[in-house]
């Protein structure tokens, strides 16, 4: 099982894990979920539900990976298997990412 914190704006959203039978879940943190002022972190990811469920990792999250060369670059400086969606977003979606969302690993 791998984990990684979900970030709006360095405020903690919730978190995200690749279970060992390859699921994947997100979480809304409590106090994230409970606050109305806060927005969800994406559309498909509403504030509706607290907790998703998903057999591959979520399209939001996979949109956040870089794809072609730039992904084989770091694949290959990262040591990562280029398969291994969820390692890449762990180890690049910290300080790579374009906008409100950041994923740390822990």
């Amino acid at each position: 099982m791998r984990q990684g914190e979900v970030f709006y704006n360095n405020i903690l959203a919730g978190v995200i894990t690749e279970m060992d039978n390859g699921e994947y879940l997100f979480h809304y943190d409590d106090a994230y979920f409970y606050n109305t002022t806060l927005p969800p972190i994406s559309v498909t990811l509403p504030k509706g539900k607290q907790q998703y469920k998903s057999k591959k990792l979520f399209p939001f999250f996979f949109n956040m990976l870089s794809e072609g060369v730039n992904r084989n670059l770091q694949c290959r400086i990262l040591k990562i298997d280029e398969e291994d969606d969820f390692g890449l977003l762990l180890k690049t979606a910290n300080n790579e990412t374009v906008g409100a969302i950041h994923v740390q690993e822990f």
